[in-house]
């Protein structure tokens, strides 16, 4: 079974949102809900209409799934994650968008050292 599996429903949005604890910097905001015994982490991610155009938001989609890739090993197993892009994202490169993500999921205290 893959180790990150995407998070689709609104009920699940919903229950994360409502359940979870959030941490947040200025380019994200991140939603955890820890759920024990589960192999597999859920992601998901939002991004505003009020973010540029479709093109703009759908590669900040990618750089946060890219950096989500190369930081899996890293995070903690068996939780939901909701991630929300903040407008200054749209700017921002990818190498930015991971020193960004990893502060924000360090403060969210689920990286691995």
């Amino acid at each position: 079974m893959k180790r990150l599996e995407k998070l689709k429903k609104n009920k699940d949005f919903q229950h994360v949102f409502n359940k979870g604890r959030s941490t947040a910097n200025r380019q994200f905001v991140i939603y955890v809900l820890k759920c024990p015994g589960r192999e597999y982490s859920r992601i998901g991610l939002s991004v505003s209409k009020k973010i540029g155009n479709a093109v703009t938001r759908n590669r900040i989609k990618r750089h946060v799934r890219e950096v989500l890739r190369h930081l899996e090993d890293k995070l903690e197993m068996g939780n939901d994650y909701i991630i929300i892009a903040r407008k200054p994202t749209a700017a921002m490169s990818y190498q930015e968008s991971l020193g960004s993500l990893k502060h924000v999921l360090k403060r969210a205290k689920v990286l691995k050292r």
